[in-house]
């Protein structure tokens, strides 16, 4: 064979061999890469969950205020699951999820999210009690909430995690907490005092510890905002989270849509 030839045959032969590996390497990949299933998806919750604070709600929504810009849409439309069912609603307590918001729940559920427990411990009467009457008023009044979540808030838990688990036995269960409201030291001049910030901050750690032993009890995933919400509390000059709105007192201490988006939504992520 001439030299030409031989080079010839011998790129043709290295080239066989390169295709040959290749196509082996591509066709291994393919066997070896798991395939990705679209998920079944449902949000429950109060309005933490229903994106009440960051505006542009669904009209068809009515006094539920489930927002367009709610942490539960954002997560649709970046992961596109095969269904999303959206049935969370502010103002909602425990026995209002179980009640009124678990319609979508099937065998067939992948992801459910859910925040609750705020509204049964006196979230809102808290505030309102906190923004309108003396220090001393707010501090009893934080500890009546936190007697509350000790006693009978681990109980209500239980009813909405076995109704959920009943009805979707295959899915996996994110339960979001809720920030602290309050940066301490922070750049508010007025308002609340230091002392009750920082015990309104406590009670939401109170709040969020109960709630993560009863979700892991039953087996479900705590997803913490705490500290995604670090650094964006009211005080801290990049909040997050609504101060006192007198034009619309219910968007009061709620997330903004960057509280939604930059808060919650990462959390959900990091967890489903």
């Amino acid at each position: 064979m001439k030299m030409s030839g031989l080079v010839a045959f011998s790129s043709s032969l290295l080239l066989g061999t390169a295709l040959a590996l290749t196509g082996a390497g591509v066709a291994q990949a393919q066997e070896s890469a798991p395939a990705v299933e679209a998920v079944d998806y449902v949000a429950l919750g109060d309005s933490y969950s229903s994106g009440v604070g960051a505006g542009s709600y669904d009209s068809a929504s009515g006094a539920c205020k489930r927002s367009t810009r709610a942490y539960p849409v954002l997560w649709e439309a970046a992961n596109d699951p095969a269904s999303f069912a959206f049935t969370a609603c502010s103002g909602a307590r425990t026995g209002d999820v179980t009640a009124g918001q678990l319609g979508p729940l099937s065998s067939a559920t992948d992801l459910v999210s859910i925040s609750v427990g705020g509204n049964d411990a006196g979230f809102a009467d808290v505030m309102t009690t906190c923004v309108l009457q003396s220090e001393a008023t707010c501090l009893n009044r934080i500890t009546t909430a936190r007697a509350y979540v000790d006693s009978t808030l681990p109980g209500r838990l239980d009813s909405v995690y076995a109704a959920i688990s009943a009805r979707a036995p295959s899915a996996h269960v994110v339960v979001l907490g809720y920030p602290r409201f309050y940066k301490l030291g922070g750049g508010c001049l007025a308002g609340l005092s230091e002392k009750e910030r920082s015990a309104i901050n406590s009670a939401a750690d109170h709040l969020n510890a109960a709630t993560a032993k009863r979700a892991a009890d039953h087996g479900f995933t705590f997803g913490d905002v705490t500290p995604a919400f670090t650094g964006h509390e009211i005080c801290s000059g990049s909040a997050w989270l609504h101060s006192v709105n007198w034009l619309n007192i219910g968007e009061s201490y709620h997330p903004t849509a960057a509280g939604q988006s930059g808060g919650y939504l990462p959390v959900l992520d990091s967890k489903a």
